[in-house]
């Protein structure tokens, strides 16, 4: 089990306490439902400025090891890897394109998924081309359409609301791609309610296990997500997991654990970006629907199937409060 910021992505750093506290939440989580199941050892690495994580294998960072050396390390110890990480910089891609070179089980998303959600901006255009709905993401280099009212700049890889900023208009969008031109996307701003998926894929295929609210305000410009309300939304009428499902189907190297970040506008959802990894919304799956990430992970080491799995809609909402503008 590796999670970056808890698990010395940050060595050499200072450490961002409202991350490591996240990454430090989803691990513990982990870990906790690791432990009751049978026939498993379990190794994880730990930032040694954080508290010790009791009656559990860890390594730490050596002198001048940087988190790429580290979770070599630590892949070559095992028979199996979670990699939890930012898409940032690639380094999610990294990681599970490390397991694999090891000629070990890769718990998470395949490269070549991982290398496209990555980017808002390939996210984009693979999920247009299936025909999802998905908000526009521009480049500098793009036309853009005669949309009036704010856009959003943001990072092309950045997790959630990292750097997130509203401008009030598209030429003010532009100029601020401009700052960074390879870096940066624009989007028009979507009128509605942020939400999210928490999605079990695998072979093109998805399973929805809950449907969460994200409680988003703007701050001086900046997108700050507040918190998450897990489980907040019934799927009745089952449109979410049609939307899933479709997700699924455009990104076939999506495998395990995967958050969905959309918009439900008045004319239905509009997908804002894929999370190919752990999200925060996991930490209270079992709280509020009695679902086990990591058993229903392993089982996909098993069996493929998806059609056993329990749908959304059951149980209770389940709020988590977060430190950091970042989306789950």
């Amino acid at each position: 089990m590796y999670e970056f910021a808890s698990g010395g992505g940050f060595a050499g750093h200072p450490l961002v306490a409202g991350l490591s506290r996240e990454g430090d939440l989803m691990l513990r989580t982990l870990l906790d439902e690791l432990s009751l199941l049978p026939g498993i050892q379990i190794l994880t690495s730990r930032d040694p400025r954080l508290p010790a994580l009791p009656r559990t294998d860890t390594i730490v960072p050596a002198p001048g090891e940087d988190c790429f050396a580290l979770y070599a390390r630590g892949v070559a110890a095992c028979d199996a890897a979670w990699p939890t990480a930012p898409e940032t910089d690639g380094v999610l891609e990294r990681l599970a394109t490390e397991t694999l070179r090891q000629g070990r089980t890769l718990l998470g998303c395949r490269p070549d998924a991982v290398h496209v959600a990555g980017s808002k901006r390939a996210t984009a255009t693979v999920l247009r081309n299936a025909r999802v709905p998905v908000v526009p993401t521009l480049a500098l280099a793009d036309a853009f359409p005669p949309l009036q009212g704010p856009w959003v700049v943001k990072p092309d890889d950045g997790a959630g609301c990292e750097d997130t900023l509203v401008v009030p208009d598209a030429p003010a969008a532009r100029e601020r791609l401009q700052e960074a031109p390879g870096r940066l996307v624009a989007q028009p701003w979507i009128a509605g309610i942020p939400m999210s998926l928490s999605l079990l894929c695998a072979e093109g295929r998805a399973m929805l296990l809950a449907c969460n609210v994200q409680h988003a305000c703007i701050v001086e410009g900046a997108v700050t997500v507040e918190g998450i309300t897990v489980n907040a939304v019934p799927d009745a009428e089952g449109r979410y997991a049609h939307l899933a499902a479709r997700v699924a189907a455009a990104l076939p190297g999506l495998w395990g654990y995967v958050g969905l970040d959309f918009v439900l506008t008045e004319r239905g959802p509009v997908v804002l970006e894929i999370n190919p990894r752990l999200t925060t919304s996991c930490c209270a799956l079992q709280e509020a629907r009695g679902i086990g990430v990591a058993a229903m992970v392993l089982d996909l080491l098993r069996s493929s199937l998806l059609n056993a799995m329990p749908v959304a809609g059951e149980g209770e909402p389940v709020r988590i409060g977060l430190e950091i503008s970042r989306a789950s």
